[in-house]
């Protein structure tokens, strides 16, 4: 166990030691505070002790940018990753590792919250509705709050203290809700039990947002639900169903894209009430739709010549690479020989690419509303 932390601390040295020397411009936030699922967790899953498959913990995972599995789920990095390196910060570390671990970890420049398989609704939410066994992890959305308010107390101790701490850090609020609706639609529910979900998705996220700023978060991004109707998982679920229901600009599946929207405009709409209620607090929409549907509508436009709808990583024997029977480093499974041609990792994760352009979107400002960037990030990948 000695020898498995020092293997641990030593990584997350070299880790901290590549994401400083990659930093392109002089940093604004001091720390990130991250809550979210897969497209964000930065090793959370790996050392729960939730993980159904060891497949994250091995290579072609982490194969493009860290030489080496991580416990993320790409082939590099996430969009949290270039986050941190526009701000001249350390790789926001997984929270759980030093719980598991029981080693001491230094989050003052931040800390990752983000599991693998998290919903923003509860367990017992989906318990009532006949899905429970088929979720990934307990870690919902107010858990990892639960989390924050622990760490907190680590962090600062008075009420001024504190107010001048966290007016220097950033919080991401996602992505979440991806899994409260992937869940039934992969368990074939119908649709509308999807669609049912948005208003308590939405609610939960609201509420978690409002929670944070009453312990002391001023800046904090919200970002929306990605495309799924372009996601290799769920297109393969529906490869049977009719050609009408496909865009015919880019090929993804046009009822699940509808339930992204509809997410994404309901978010919008109580992002509006909250910044009403909340002045003082600086409520940030990242709009990750409309910045991935630039490479899903224009794929080579963006360099993405290998494919954006198929997976880079994953089974053959399926039209999209992401037959659930074979997982991306499992038995059978192949991987593609550039994935930065490849939009999809594994079936449902981006490329390091693909995250890379979702980011620079962000810190741009050209998808975030207010703009993130607010003169004080500039930052090219």
């Amino acid at each position: 166990m000695k020898i498995n932390i020092l293997v641990i601390v030593a990584f997350s040295l070299l880790v901290v030691v590549r994401s400083l020397s990659s930093m392109k411009q002089t940093l604004y936030y001091e720390s990130i505070f991250n809550f979210g699922d897969s497209l964000s967790d930065t090793g959370n899953f790996l050392v729960s002790g939730d993980v159904y498959s060891p497949t994250i913990g091995r290579p072609p995972y982490g194969e493009t940018f860290f030489n080496r599995s991580t416990g993320r789920f790409s082939d590099g990095r996430l969009i949290i990753d270039f986050i941190a390196e526009a701000n001249g910060l350390p790789y926001v570390p997984p929270y759980l590792q030093s719980v598991v671990t029981k080693s001491s970890m230094d989050f003052k420049k931040g800390a990752n919250f983000a599991v693998a398989g998290a919903t923003a609704n509860e367990f017992n939410f989906f318990k009532e509705r006949g899905l429970s066994v088929t979720l990934l992890t307990n870690k919902t959305l107010d858990i990892q709050l639960d989390w924050f308010k622990k760490l907190k107390l680590s962090l600062c101790k008075t009420k001024p203290e504190c107010e001048q701490y966290f007016k220097k850090s950033l919080f991401f609020v996602g992505e979440i809700g991806g899994n409260d609706y992937n869940y039934p639609l992969l368990a074939f529910r119908s649709f509308k039990h999807a669609i049912d979900f948005v208003p308590f998705v939405v609610n939960k996220i609201i509420n978690v947002t409002s929670a944070l700023i009453e312990e002391g978060a001023v800046t904090l991004v919200i970002p929306g639900n990605l495309p799924i109707g372009c996601s290799a998982v769920l297109l393969e679920r529906f490869s049977d169903d009719k050609g009408w229901l496909y865009d015919p600009r880019n090929q993804c599946y046009k009822p699940l894209n509808y339930i992204a929207k509809l997410h994404n405009d309901k978010l919008n709409k109580e992002l509006v009430t909250l910044r009403q209620k909340y002045p003082q607090a600086r409520i940030i929409y990242a709009d990750y739709y409309g910045s991935a549907m630039q490479f899903f509508n224009s794929p080579a436009k963006y360099g993405f010549t290998g494919s954006v709808l198929k997976a880079c990583c994953g089974g053959e024997d399926g039209r999209y690479n992401a037959k659930p029977s074979v997982r991306c480093g499992g038995k059978g499974s192949t991987t593609c020989e550039n994935p930065s041609t490849y939009a999809n990792w594994d079936g449902i994760h981006l490329t390091e690419a693909a995250n890379r352009h979702i980011a620079t979107g962000l810190i741009s400002g050209r998808f975030t509303k207010p703009s993130l960037n607010n003169n004080s990030l500039i930052y090219k990948f």
